[in-house]
């Protein structure tokens, strides 16, 4: 099938690399053209704008930072509303507010387009072996088509419903199960700390016992081993955007969020304590300064 990627960041790449590893045809385009290099060794065709990739392309991925970068690439002059054909789907993977995940869906709609939103729980290293998950919101029949390109780069597909910002919400609740749950062992391991055990030891136990699902493995491993700076990490400001669109989304239904508040506001005091651009598991040292451990 003749594939396109727009937006090859970390993310980006290695889901794009999974596709065209998979023998697909694979078309892609990014602003920063040296980041598709290796790709194009490997036979992918590089070509300048969103517009011309949804020319080639029978399903466009778009996978961009924030609602503003997939406005421009989706609607913009050369974006890929612009050069999308009939018969052809976009597909963005990207973790957007529900403002404009809307936006996506009915300015699609309105241009007789199909439109499948597919996002993705993991980092890149994940995405490199294929083990992402995905979380599809759209029309059945488009679903249905996209799945076997999906599986090249995630373990399992949910399904969140017909509707493409269901899978946008869920995304955003997900992520706030994250970050609440850093939280969450950041207060456990500064405690243990501050009481004499070693937060290895807590890990260890935490790990083989009861808490055993990645999200308590992968980033608990990072937080008591203080790996706060190592290459492709996630930054706090990442963070930070996440929660506050997810608070947004409480404001859409009138449904409170507190726990949300709270860590919002843990990520607020790293970004100043000069951390905004380390891992963002780095809330384990805002734990660790307010029990007064060094």
């Amino acid at each position: 099938m003749k594939v396109g990627f727009v937006g090859l960041g970390a993310m980006g790449h290695a889901m794009a690399e999974r596709l065209l590893k998979s023998g697909h045809t694979l078309i892609v385009c990014n602003r920063t053209r040296s980041k598709a290099d290796d790709l194009i060794d490997q036979g992918a065709v590089f070509v300048e704008t969103p517009a011309d990739v949804a020319r080639q392309a029978e399903v466009t991925f778009s996978m961009l930072f924030d609602d503003a970068s997939t406005e421009e690439a989706t609607f913009g002059k050369d974006g890929v509303a612009t050069g999308l054909s009939q018969n052809a789907i976009h597909v963005c993977c990207s973790t957007l507010s529900l403002a404009q995940a809307r936006r996506l869906r009915d300015g699609h709609a309105e241009r007789g387009q199909t439109y499948v939103s597919a996002t993705v729980l993991g980092r890149p290293p994940a995405a490199a072996a294929g083990e992402l998950f995905v979380i599809t919101g759209g029309a059945e029949e488009a679903v249905k088509l996209l799945r076997p390109l999906l599986e090249c780069f995630g373990t399992q597909i949910f399904d969140a419903g017909r509707d493409p910002v269901q899978a946008n919400l869920v995304k955003l609740s997900l992520n706030f199960m994250i970050y609440s749950t850093i939280e969450q062992m950041a207060e456990v391991f500064a405690l243990n700390e501050k009481a004499g055990t070693d937060p290895r030891k807590i890990f260890e136990i935490m790990t083989n016992s009861f808490y055993t699902a990645p999200v308590h493995k992968n980033y608990g491993k990072l937080m008591v081993e203080h790996e706060y700076d190592h290459p492709g990490a996630p930054p706090v400001t990442l963070g930070l955007k996440d929660m506050k669109m997810f608070l947004e989304a409480g404001g859409d239904y009138d449904v409170p969020l507190p726990y949300a508040s709270v860590v919002r506001d843990r990520l607020l005091s790293a970004i100043s304590a000069g951390d905004a651009d380390r891992d963002f598991v780095v809330l384990m040292e805002r734990a660790r300064q307010d029990s007064g451990l060094k």
